[in-house]
């Protein structure tokens, strides 16, 4: 009887090690996961940030009066218009490739980068524009494109993040939505959105 006390005793003791050493390894491997997921984050946050800086001084050069911005013709489809820099806004345009590169290193939801697509090629479109005309000719739309590209860029980018992305939307109406699958539509409703009034050339 003795023995068999203390072997339930034992056995109640090496169960209870157990548990507790596995429940400290849970506890553990949930430490490291939040601080992993912590250190993304963090690393993602400042990658965004310094895009979105190199995308707004990009853009602030090309709008300057004494901007020199040269357009040639791709040489294969879709033949578009690619625009070259002079000593003085190359550094802008290098900015913006390296991060645009460190923002695709890192970023771990395919929104982000696809949104990220959409304000390279009309910060692009804008510069090819600025080559050819002055800053009160270019095309409004060109502006309209240009700023929903970086509020939808905004808004994948905080829901990776693990923020509110709907916040802003409301109950804004959709204005010139684009069927499925189109190339022009860049989004969500947000970007779609255009307000009507105002001057188009601002970031809404």
């Amino acid at each position: 009887m003795i023995v068999a006390e203390i072997g339930v005793t034992a056995a109640t003791t090496l169960v209870a090690v157990l548990l507790g050493g596995w429940l400290t390894v849970r506890a553990q491997d949930r430490l490291w996961r939040r601080d992993h997921q912590r250190q993304w984050r963090d690393i993602r946050l400042s990658a965004y940030t310094g895009y979105l800086n190199a995308f707004r001084e990009y853009v602030a050069y090309v709008l300057q009066p004494d901007a020199r911005v040269v357009v040639i013709p791709r040489p294969r489809p879709p033949n578009d218009l690619m625009p070259f820099f002079d000593e003085k806004g190359a550094p802008y345009r290098e900015r913006l490739e390296a991060t645009k590169t460190a923002l695709r290193l890192v970023s771990g939801q395919r929104e982000v980068v696809r949104a990220s697509n959409a304000m390279i090629r009309h910060a692009r479109s804008l510069a090819a524009e600025r080559g050819r005309h002055d800053v009160t000719d270019i095309p409004p739309e060109r502006f309209e494109r240009l700023w929903s590209a970086e509020r939808e860029f905004v808004l994948a980018a905080r829901d990776e993040l693990g923020l509110p992305s709907d916040f802003e939307i409301g109950d804004r109406p959709l204005s010139g939505a684009s069927g499925a699958g189109s190339d022009e539509r860049l989004v969500s409703p947000l970007a779609e959105w255009v307000n009507p009034v105002g001057d188009p050339r601002r970031d809404p």
